[in-house]
C-alpha cells in the first residue's frame, strides 16, 4: 500500500494499529484522508476481515463518503465492513438482540413528534397544562439523561451526571420509558442507552460483539456524548484496538450533548493510549493559522496542539469596523463584487454569522445587487415559515381579498378552524363570488344566514377573533407606524405566545427571526418618510423576484451563507465572519453561563477562522438593531485576542462618527452607558412602571369605562386585560388601545 501521500505523523497514525490511540487532528490537517488510509491499511496490509472492523461517525453522509473512499482504495469486497453512524449501528444491534430487553425485532423508533405525543399524554394524565410545562422541556430532560447514558435502573457514579430522582421530570421520564416500551418502541436516544443496557445486563452478548469487532474507529470524536463514550469503551474493552479521531478545539456542540471530557479524559480511561497530534494544516495561509492558533491558545480545556503550515504567509486578516449593521452588509456585497471582478467565482466565497436571524440584512443586500447566494443548511430568510406567516397577516391588512394569505394563517396559531371548516368557507366564497374575507366577515356579522354550513360555537368565536385582529390592525395602519402594526399582529394574533410557550430551540430561533423581521420593518421606516406596510411588502416582493442574473454570473456559482455551526468541515477561499460583537459572538447566553461557555464560543470563533483558505474578513458594527432597539455592543473580545501583526483594522461608513479607536486596547474607552451591558440587562434596565396597574379604572375610546384586571410585559409592549361594565373582558396592546386612566 502506497503511503507516500501522507506526512510522517499521518503515516504513524495509519500503521500503528494495535492498542488504544487518540489522534488529535487539527483543522485542515487531513483527518479524513488519514482515517480512510488506516481502514485501508487494516484490510490490505494486515489482512483483517471487513467483518471485524467497525467505524463510527455522526451522519449518513459522512459514513457514505468514507465508505466510498475505502471501496475505491481496497481491491477486495468490503460488503461486511461497517462504516456507519452510532444510531444506525445500535439500531442494528437491537434488531438482532431485542428479545433480551423485552422488545420484538420489529420495534418502532419514535421521532420527535411521536415522542412529544407521548409526553403530552403524560402531562394530560397528571393534570398539568402545557402552558405551565412544555412537552419540549420534558423531552430535553429525557434527552439529557440519555446523552449521559442513563436508562431506568442504571446508577452512574459521576458527580457531573448526578440525577435528582425526586424531581417531577424524572418521574415523568420513568413513565415515558414505560409507555414507549409498552408500545414496543424506543426513541433515538434510547437506541444508544438500549445497547448499553443490553451489554451491561447480558455480558455474554457484549462478549460476542467484542470478539467480532477487533478494530474500532470513531470519527469526529469531539462530538460524542457520554453515552457514546460508554458504548465504545464497552466494545473495545477486550481487544483494546480503539482509535478515536477528533479535535478538542472544534468541540462546539455541547447544546446537543457533546462532552469535551471524552477527549480530555481519554488517557485516564486508556492509560496506555498513544497520543498523536496532526498539527500540519494544508488548508489556510500561515497568517490565518497563526492568528487562529493564538486565539484558541487562551482556552484551558485543550490538549495543547500547535497548528502550523508550509503554505505561504498570505494576506493579513481584515478587521472591518462598520458604522452600523446595514453598512456591514454593504461591505460584504462590495467586497464580494471586488473579489469576483478579480477572478474568483461566487462559490469560493462564504459569509458566516452566529445566528440564523443575522442572515436577513446580508440577504437583502445580496439580492439588491443581483448576487446569487444560497443558505447552506438553512432556509432563506423570507422563505422561513414564521416569516411567511407574519407577512401573510400583513398582506391581509393591506389587501383583505388576498385569499391565499387568509387560508395560510386563519388557523395559525391553531384556533380550531380545521381543513373541513376552511373548505366550507371556500365553497361558500366560490358559490357567492366573494373573497374568503367577505365570507368570514359575513359569518361573524350574520351567523344566522350561515346555519347551513354548520359551524360550531368554537369555530364561530375563533373566526370572530381572527376578524377582530385584522380589523384592529387595519385601524392602526391608518395612523401608527408599520413596525407598530407588525407588533400588534405578532402579539394579538397569539403567534408570539404560541412560540414562547413551546420553549424549544427551534421556537427560540423562530422568535429571533420574527424580531429580525421587526427590525427590517423599522429600518425600512427610517429609509422612507412615507413608509407603510404596502410599500414594505412591495419592496421585499420585488427584491425576491429580481433574479435577473446573466449567463456569465450563473456560471460562477453562488455565495454561501451559513451559521458557523453549519460551516464546520467546509472550506472557502474567501470568508466573511460577520457580527463579531460582544453579546452576539460570544452570545449573551454564554456570557451568562460562565467560562466554560465562553471557551466553547472561542472554539466556534476558531472554527470560523480556520474555514478560510486565502482571505479572512472579520466585521463588526458600532451600532446594531437588536430586539427593535439600537445596541452598542462593542467588538468581540475574540478580535482582541488576535495579535496585532496578523491583521489590518479598517473603519468604513458613518462619516466622522466613530466609536472605537484603531488601537487594539482603546475600544473599551467608549462611554455610552449601555455599552458594556449584555442585551438582556439593557432590556431589564429599561423596564418602567406600568402605566395601567392592576385595579386602576380606565376609559376605552370605543368600549367605555372598565377596570384593569391584569397588566403584563415591558414598557412599550404592555398588554392589559380589562373588564368592562357589561362584564366583557378584553385584552389589548396598551399603546394601541386608546386608554385613559381615570
Amino acid at each position: 500500500m502506497d503511503l507516500s501521500h501522507l506526512n510522517l505523523k499521518q503515516k504513524q497514525a495509519v500503521v500503528e494499529t494495535e492498542g488504544p490511540m487518540m489522534i488529535l487532528a487539527g483543522a485542515g490537517s487531513g483527518k479524513t484522508r488519514t482515517l480512510v488510509s488506516r481502514i485501508t491499511y487494516l484490510l490490505e496490509e494486515k489482512n483483517v476481515s471487513p467483518y471485524q472492523v467497525l467505524a463510527l461517525t455522526f451522519s449518513n453522509k459522512a459514513a457514505g463518503e468514507m465508505r466510498d473512499r475505502v471501496s475505491r482504495d481496497v481491491s477486495a469486497d468490503i460488503g461486511a465492513l461497517q462504516i456507519t453512524t452510532f444510531h444506525s449501528f445500535c439500531a442494528r444491534v437491537l434488531r438482532s438482540e431485542a428479545n433480551h430487553i423485552g422488545l420484538s425485532k420489529n420495534f418502532t423508533i419514535y421521532d420527535t413528534s411521536e415522542a412529544k405525543t407521548v409526553v403530552k399524554g403524560i402531562l394530560n394524565r397528571r393534570g398539568i397544562s402545557q402552558k405551565d410545562v412544555s412537552p419540549f422541556e420534558v423531552l430535553y430532560f429525557i434527552d439529557d439523561l440519555k446523552n449521559t447514558g442513563h436508562y431506568p435502573g442504571r446508577n452512574i457514579e459521576d458527580k457531573d451526571y448526578e440525577v435528582d430522582k425526586s424531581d417531577m421530570f424524572f418521574d415523568m421520564y420513568l413513565e415515558y420509558e414505560r409507555e414507549i416500551h409498552k408500545s414496543n418502541a424506543t426513541d433515538f436516544g434510547g437506541l444508544i442507552t438500549g445497547v448499553i443496557q443490553l451489554f451491561e445486563k447480558y455480558p455474554e452478548v457484549l462478549k460476542r460483539y467484542q470478539e467480532r469487532f477487533r478494530y474500532i474507529l470513531v470519527d469526529e470524536y469531539q462530538d460524542t456524548n457520554r453515552a457514546q463514550f460508554d458504548l465504545v469503551c464497552m466494545l473495545s474493552a477486550q481487544k483494546r484496538n480503539i482509535c478515536v479521531v477528533g479535535d478538542e478545539d472544534q468541540s462546539i456542540y455541547s447544546w446537543r450533548g457533546a462532552d469535551i471530557r471524552n477527549i480530555l479524559d481519554f488517557e485516564e480511561v486508556f492509560p496506555d493510549a498513544k497520543l498523536l497530534k496532526l498539527e500540519q494544516n494544508y488548508r489556510s495561509s500561515k497568517n490565518i493559522i497563526d492568528a487562529a492558533s493564538a486565539v484558541i491558545a487562551r482556552n484551558t480545556q485543550r490538549k495543547g496542539k500547535k497548528m502550523w503550515t508550509d503554505n505561504t504567509e498570505g494576506n493579513s486578516i481584515e478587521i472591518v469596523e462598520c458604522h452600523n449593521d446595514k453598512e456591514e452588509a454593504e461591505f460584504v456585497v462590495n467586497k464580494t463584487k471586488e473579489t469576483v471582478a478579480e477572478g474568483s467565482p461566487y462559490d469560493e466565497i462564504a459569509v458566516f454569522y452566529r445566528t440564523n436571524s443575522q442572515s436577513r440584512l446580508i440577504e437583502d443586500a445580496l439580492r439588491a445587487s443581483n448576487i446569487p447566494y444560497r443558505v447552506v443548511g438553512g432556509i432563506k430568510f423570507y422563505e422561513r415559515k414564521e416569516i411567511k406567516d407574519l407577512l401573510a397577516y400583513i398582506r391581509i391588512v393591506v389587501n383583505d381579498k388576498d385569499s391565499l394569505a387568509i387560508s395560510r394563517v386563519i388557523n395559525v396559531p391553531t384556533r380550531g378552524i380545521g381543513a373541513t371548516t376552511i373548505r366550507k368557507i371556500e365553497e361558500e366564497a366560490i358559490k357567492n363570488a366573494q373573497s374568503l374575507w367577505e365570507v368570514v366577515v359575513n359569518i361573524v356579522d350574520n351567523p344566522e344566514e350561515y346555519k347551513h354550513i354548520r359551524l360550531t360555537t368554537r369555530v364561530k368565536n375563533s373566526l370572530s377573533h381572527f376578524v377582530q385582529v385584522i380589523n384592529d390592525a387595519k385601524l392602526a395602519d391608518q395612523t401608527a407606524a408599520p413596525s407598530d402594526v407588525f407588533e400588534k399582529l405578532l402579539y394579538e394574533s397569539g403567534y408570539w405566545e404560541m412560540l414562547r410557550a413551546k420553549k424549544d430551540y427551534e421556537s427560540q430561533a423562530r422568535m429571533e427571526n420574527l424580531q429580525e423581521l421587526g427590525n427590517a420593518i423599522s429600518q425600512f421606516e427610517m429609509s422612507d418618510a412615507n413608509a407603510n406596510l404596502q410599500s414594505f411588502l412591495e419592496t421585499i416582493t420585488l427584491d425576491q423576484n429580481n433574479n435577473s442574473e446573466d449567463e456569465e454570473e450563473s456560471k460562477l456559482g453562488e455565495v454561501s451563507l451559513m451559521t458557523i455551526h453549519g460551516a464546520k468541515g467546509l472550506e472557502f477561499n474567501h470568508v466573511f465572519v460577520t457580527g463579531a460583537e460582544e453579546n452576539i459572538f460570544p452570545s449573551y447566553q454564554s456570557m451568562e453561563n460562565g467560562e466554560e461557555s465562553i471557551e466553547e464560543e472561542r472554539r466556534l470563533f476558531y472554527v470560523a477562522m480556520t474555514r478560510a483558505m486565502k482571505m479572512l474578513y472579520i466585521s463588526f458594527a458600532q451600532a446594531r438593531m437588536l430586539f427593535g432597539q439600537l445596541r452598542f455592543n462593542g467588538p468581540s473580545r475574540f478580535i482582541h485576542e488576535i495579535p496585532n501583526k496578523f491583521y489590518n483594522w479598517e473603519k468604513i461608513g458613518g462619516g466622522k462618527q466613530q466609536f472605537f479607536n484603531d488601537e487594539n486596547d482603546d475600544w473599551d474607552d467608549f462611554s455610552d452607558p449601555e455599552y458594556d451591558e449584555p442585551v438582556y440587562q439593557v432590556q431589564t434596565s429599561q423596564a418602567k412602571k406600568s402605566r395601567f396597574p392592576k385595579g386602576s379604572k380606565v376609559v376605552h375610546s370605543l368600549y367605555g369605562e372598565g377596570k384593569v384586571l391584569a397588566s403584563e410585559g415591558p414598557h412599550g409592549e404592555e398588554k392589559v386585560t380589562i373588564q368592562f361594565r357589561d362584564g366583557a373582558k378584553k385584552k389589548f396592546m396598551a399603546k394601541f388601545a386608546g386608554l385613559t386612566v381615570l
